[in-house]
């Protein structure tokens, strides 16, 4: 009674499994056309920018001293920095004129949006490295089912059949895995190295103008006196 009951739902398993096959194979050579595109973009930044994270931080924290806001920003326009780190700390150096604690909230939230910009960069390597394997393993698995099936009844073409897409999923999923696991490790020892070369910087700006400042207070103080 029992077994007569288990057929339908071993059938209706069945029919779900083998269903899943196209999506996932569809998936994995996605996750193979991501990890080309994803290759091909860090030559790119390899070529165009990788020679910008070489920028002289400490000269350019040195050209700040004894600046005043505009000429602050010729220097960081004149750099060879990121661009997207010269709009962060020229938009940080807009804002000289606010208390200290709140250009250090500004800086924060500036640091925070470049974590999020790099974060979101790595994401995509980081979930087909992830994935990669699982969609592999679906891939694989799936058609042994009928493999087995076919080899009980002496069908070895569609054994061999069964069995080739099982290893070409695998060594697919793997591959894209592997690839991109790697560009995610790369991309994310540059980016800490980004990050912290314009945390540096704004520090350095935040103290320069803080001192400015305190020049100011002290200066306006003995006039006032």
């Amino acid at each position: 009674m029992t077994m007569h009951m288990l057929i339908p739902l071993k059938d209706t398993m069945h029919s779900i499994s083998s269903a899943l096959l196209f999506p996932t194979i569809i998936i994995l050579l996605l996750f193979l056309a991501l990890v080309v595109i994803e290759f091909g973009s860090l030559l790119v930044e390899i070529i165009t920018e990788r020679r910008r994270a070489r920028a002289d931080i400490p000269g350019i924290i040195d050209s700040f001293q004894g600046s005043e806001v505009g000429k602050i920003q010729d220097c960081i326009n004149s750099s060879n920095l990121f661009k997207r780190h010269k709009l962060a700390l020229e938009e940080l150096s807009d804002h000289t004129h606010l208390p200290a604690a709140s250009q250090q909230a500004i800086a924060r939230r500036l640091l925070t949006g470049e974590e999020l910009h790099y974060a979101g960069i790595t994401n995509r390597t980081d979930l087909v490295a992830r994935l990669g394997p699982m969609f592999g393993l679906m891939a694989t698995l799936i058609p042994l089912g009928p493999g087995l099936i076919a080899l009980g009844q002496g069908d070895t073409k569609t054994l061999a059949d069964s069995l080739l897409t099982a290893f070409d999923a695998t060594v697919a999923g793997l591959a894209a895995a592997g690839v991109a696991f790697a560009i995610s490790r790369l991309r994310k020892r540059w980016y800490e190295e980004y990050l912290s070369s314009l945390e540096t910087l704004m520090e350095g700006l935040l103290e320069v103008t803080a001192r400015e400042r305190g020049i100011e207070e002290k200066y306006q103080a003995q006039v006032n006196a």
